[in-house]
C-alpha cells in the first residue's frame, strides 16, 4: 500500500496519479487538479521543489510533513493565492493564477476566521454577500448549510457564545455556503480536544460524501490523515537535488464509511499507521 522506499520523482508521481484514473483509448481525461512541476521560492529559499501529482474530482487528499516543509504553501498555490516560481497548477485544465469562488479555504484558527460582531448566521451570510447572492436567496441557503453542520439551533449566537468545535463548524458552513468545487483545509482540527476532533472528522467525511467535494487537507496527525484520506501525500523539508518535496504518495483503500473504532482496528489501517510512522522516524522528514 506504501510505495517503494525511494522518494517519488515528479514523473513517478504523475504515473501513480494517472493509474488512479480510468484508462482511455484516445485522449486521457483532464484531471480535476494537476500540479505540474510546481516549484515555489519565498524569500530566496526554495519551499517546494518541482512537485507533480494529480487529484481526481471527489478525492480526499491529506498532506502530512514536518513544519516548514511547504504544506500550507502547497494549499495556497492550489487556491491561486501563491504563484508558482516554476511549473503550474491547473484546475479543470485551466491554470490557477488568482483566487476563485469555486475554491474555499478553512483555516485552523477559527477564532480569527469568524467576525465576532456577527452572529453565526451573519458569518455564513458573509460568503453569500461577497458573491452577490440576492438577500431573498440567502436565508434558505444559510439554513441549509447550518443544518448540515448541526448549527441550525445556534444561528443567532455570536462566536464567543460557541465552543471551539461549534466555531469551526460555523467556518465550514460559511465555506459550504459558497458551493465550492474544491475545499482547502489547513489543520482545521488541530486546536480541538480529542473527542471534538473525532466528531468533526466524521462530520466532515459525511459532508464531503454528500456534497461531492474535492478536499486537500493538511494535518500533522498521521492517524487523522489515514482515517480521512483516500490518499496521503508526505512532504519533506529542505528540498533540493536528490531530495524532492514530495517524498511519498500512499493510497488508503480502507472501505468507507469509516468508524472511529472499527476502522482503527482494521489491519490495513494498522499497517499504514506503522509504515507511515516508520517513514517519518527514519529521517525522511
Amino acid at each position: 500500500m506504501i510505495s517503494s522506499p525511494a522518494p517519488i520523482t515528479a514523473r513517478a508521481a504523475l504515473s501513480v496519479s494517472a493509474a488512479r484514473s480510468p484508462a482511455s483509448s484516445t485522449v486521457p481525461a483532464t484531471p480535476f487538479l494537476r500540479f505540474d512541476g510546481v516549484t515555489i521560492c519565498l524569500g530566496g529559499r526554495e519551499i517546494l521543489s518541482p512537485t507533480s501529482f494529480d487529484v481526481a474530482r471527489g478525492e480526499f487528499v491529506c498532506i502530512v510533513g514536518p513544519s516548514g516543509c511547504g504544506k500550507t504553501t502547497l494549499l495556497r498555490a492550489a487556491s491561486g493565492l501563491v504563484t508558482a516560481s516554476a511549473g503550474e497548477v491547473r484546475r479543470n485544465g485551466v491554470k490557477m493564477t488568482a483566487p476563485s469562488r469555486e475554491v474555499a479555504f478553512v483555516f485552523q484558527d477559527y477564532g480569527r476566521a469568524l467576525l465576532p460582531w456577527r452572529t453565526v448566521e451573519g458569518n455564513v451570510s458573509l460568503a453569500l454577500e461577497a458573491a452577490g447572492v440576492p438577500a431573498a436567496e440567502r436565508a434558505p441557503r444559510i439554513a441549509d448549510v447550518l443544518g448540515k453542520v448541526g448549527l441550525g439551533k445556534h444561528a443567532q449566537k455570536f462566536p464567543v457564545q460557541l465552543s471551539g468545535g461549534m466555531q469551526q463548524r460555523a467556518q465550514i458552513a460559511r465555506c459550504l455556503a459558497q458551493k465550492p468545487e474544491l475545499m482547502m483545509m489547513d489543520e482545521p482540527f488541530g486546536a480541538l480536544d480529542a473527542l471534538t476532533r473525532q466528531s468533526l472528522q466524521d462530520e466532515l467525511a459525511r459532508l464531503v460524501r454528500d456534497d461531492g467535494l474535492t478536499v486537500l487537507f493538511v494535518t500533522h496527525d498521521l492517524e487523522e490523515a489515514i482515517y480521512l484520506g483516500d490518499r496521503v501525500i508526505a512532504l519533506q523539508a529542505n528540498p533540493g537535488p536528490g531530495r524532492p518535496s514530495l517524498a511519498r504518495m500512499i493510497d488508503v483503500k480502507i472501505p468507507r464509511p469509516r468508524d472511529q473504532l472499527t476502522t482503527k482496528e482494521h489491519p490495513d489501517y494498522l499497517q499504514l499507521r506503522r509504515e507511515l510512522f516508520a517513514f517519518i522516524e527514519q529521517g525522511h522528514d
